[in-house]
């Protein structure tokens, strides 16, 4: 079975992170989508939020498992899971570098894990979870940032929960 592991802090949760779940579950035999919680780290979202988003804006599908990881290198958790592949995007030129130089260190860790790189359609190869958080504020934000999230985290940071009423939500930067 090819098992892949797919990291972040989904921080919130984009399309271009299901863009990249899609592309992984048509990929692999099975997907690992794996929060991981750095606890130097401010989040906007707990992980258990992050968690429920991301189930919120995923098809359901025995291949797919939402699962999240703290204080780890990801091989590690990789290896624990028994994945032989990390599935990462690259957005950009800063994200290919960065990307690179993890690939090379992570199979010094870790050989018999490969790392597979995947580039999102351009509609949405710009977004990032603190693009995302940037942009909200000015009035309109709501237009703006709608086209780049699902609709469940799009209402959660809208300020609607799920019981349709609204919730204060303080975003950090």
């Amino acid at each position: 079975m090819r098992t892949a592991v797919y990291a972040g802090s989904f921080d919130p949760p984009t399309k271009g992170h299901i863009w990249m779940i899609e592309q992984g579950l048509a990929m692999f035999d099975k997907l690992i989508v794996a929060i991981g919680d750095n606890p130097s780290k401010r989040y906007s979202f707990s992980v258990e939020e992050r968690l429920d988003l991301l189930r919120k804006s995923t098809m359901p599908s025995e291949k797919l498992v939402i699962d999240h990881f703290d204080n780890r290198y990801l091989v590690d958790y990789a290896r624990k899971k028994g994945a032989k592949y990390v599935l990462r995007g690259i957005r950009s030129p800063h994200d290919y570098e960065y990307e690179r130089v993890m690939r090379h260190i992570n199979a010094d860790m870790a050989p018999e894990i490969t790392t597979v790189f995947l580039m999102p359609p351009r509609d949405i190869a710009e977004v990032s979870s603190n693009m995302i958080k940037s942009l909200i504020g000015p009035k309109g934000w709501e237009d703006t940032v709608r086209r780049y999230l699902p609709e469940p985290v799009f209402q959660l940071i809208a300020g609607k929960g799920d019981d349709g009423k609204s919730r204060d939500l303080k975003i950090t930067q």
